[in-house]
């Protein structure tokens, strides 16, 4: 069902010989490209009317208008199950808790007498939020992108998910994004929102239509046509991060609980039959008793044969055996998981000497579900090992940091022949004339 490598016995390889050796998805944005540049243009020029021809074509939904009505947004709340909104508040109220703290203040520093510069932080004033909607439905998400926006102050937020297929023969649902997300959309107070999927979506948000202002970024997880679209508009917008498969690894030894392992592979095995589920131990006794725990657990779930076995057996996922958990750590870096569990005896120490990771979640009691949807803490996060260059989403991703420089004209004397000096050595002299004209000319003496 799950693959091993074992790197028991020799030295392990350093850089990106020792990522070579490690599970990993393909995952080809370049080739989806190729396939997604003519339609973000086909929308850049007929607008709309592109957008409900695509929603046509690759939901399988007609529309006549891809706004979502105000009353709609409503009605989703009004119509949801109890229990699901209770839960859905309190990830909202536990993700405002981390993301409020996550708030930067202006800061100025004196650099000299008269001299100082300013760092003020200024939210992005429009971005436009993806919350997937194809294999499985995503109001998580909603909160997720939706949240730390609010929380860095951006004043315009729209979100787009894919049209749903109506359930029955006149669905008031038909041709609008799932209820929960639209539901999870009032709760936070969104009520912009477009049925709109996939690069379409994109494509809409970077260009604007008739009926979309053009927005300043876009965020939000999705497939390999929403990255790609995101590789297409880079410069023109601001992205978050092309998004891959999902990935989970574990580093666990003697002490971690195979069930509890095999539970958490299967947790992420399940969103895709591309994700990757990833165990590094020193211990072979536990990889035996996680790969016996599968069996069963997978026979279990749901979504087996479309998702979970091909994501387990595919060539991303594999237990990977090592020496010591020294060896452990240095797999789990080179590897840069997006959630990464620590389970051994000692868990937290461990978790601080990781470096490349977009989340850890310490201990038996922190799975990666709790993170996906009640920790507080954010779930879009870096994949395909981007995590060593790379955050997850938070308040910072919709803030730019400006700086502020404000000298005196003596502040600017004192410093007048380094910068000229400079200049002139950088075979630019009009940067220096540019200080001189202030002096008459001539270079203070201080």
């Amino acid at each position: 069902m799950i693959s091993r490598i074992d790197l028991r016995g020799d030295a392990l390889p350093e850089g990106g010989a020792l990522r070579d050796l490690l599970p990993r998805a393909e995952f080809d944005v370049e080739a989806a490209l190729e396939k997604v540049r003519p339609i973000c243009e086909d929308v850049h020029h007929r607008g709309t009317a592109a957008l409900i021809e695509y929603a046509q074509k690759f939901d399988g939904v007609e529309l006549s208008q891809v706004r979502v009505p105000a009353e709609a947004v409503k009605a989703a709340l009004e119509q949801l199950d109890p229990a699901v909104r209770a839960a859905l508040e309190e990830s909202i109220r536990r993700a405002r808790i981390v993301h409020r703290g996550q708030r930067r203040t202006e800061h100025t520093t004196q650099v000299v007498p008269g001299g100082t510069v300013t760092e003020k932080w200024v939210p992005v004033e429009r971005v436009g939020l993806y919350a997937p909607g194809g294999r499985s439905v995503y109001p998580s998400s909603v909160v997720m992108n939706v949240v730390p926006a609010q929380e860095a102050g951006v004043e315009s937020i729209a979100l787009a998910s894919p049209p749903q297929k109506p359930r029955f023969e006149g669905d008031p649902a038909g041709g609008l994004p799932h209820p929960t997300i639209l539901a999870a959309c009032a709760l936070l107070g969104v009520d912009e929102v477009y049925a709109v999927g996939g690069a379409v979506a994109v494509a809409m948000f970077a260009y604007g239509t008739e009926d979309c202002l053009p927005v300043n970024m876009v965020t939000g997880p999705g497939n390999i046509w929403v990255a790609a679209a995101k590789r297409y508009f880079t410069g023109k917008i601001g992205i978050d991060t092309e998004a891959g498969p999902t990935e989970i690894a574990v580093l666990a030894d003697s002490t971690a609980d195979p069930v509890h392992v095999a539970a958490d592979l299967i947790s992420q095995a399940e969103h895709d039959p591309l994700a990757a589920a990833v165990l590094v131990t020193d211990c072979a006794e536990l990889a035996d008793a996680v790969e016996k725990e599968l069996e069963p657990q997978v026979a279990a779930s749901k979504h087996v044969e479309d998702r979970i076995k091909p994501a387990l057996a595919g060539k991303q996922s594999a237990i990977v055996l090592v020496d010591s958990l020294e060896d452990g750590l240095k797999v789990v870096d080179a590897y840069g998981a997006e959630h990464l569990e620590i389970q051994t005896a000692g868990a937290a120490a461990w978790a601080a000497r990781v470096r490349n990771a977009g989340a850890i979640f310490v201990g038996p009691w922190a799975p990666v579900s709790l993170g996906d949807y009640c920790a507080g803490s954010n779930h879009v996060l870096p994949t395909g090992g981007c995590a060593c260059h790379s955050s997850g989403l938070s308040v910072q991703s919709f803030l730019r940091g400006i700086h502020i420089v404000d000298y005196t004209r003596d502040a600017l004397a004192e410093v007048t022949h380094h910068v000229v000096t400079l200049a002139e050595a950088e075979d630019l002299p009009a940067h220096g004339a540019a200080l001189k004209a202030r002096f008459g000319w001539k270079v203070p003496t201080v």
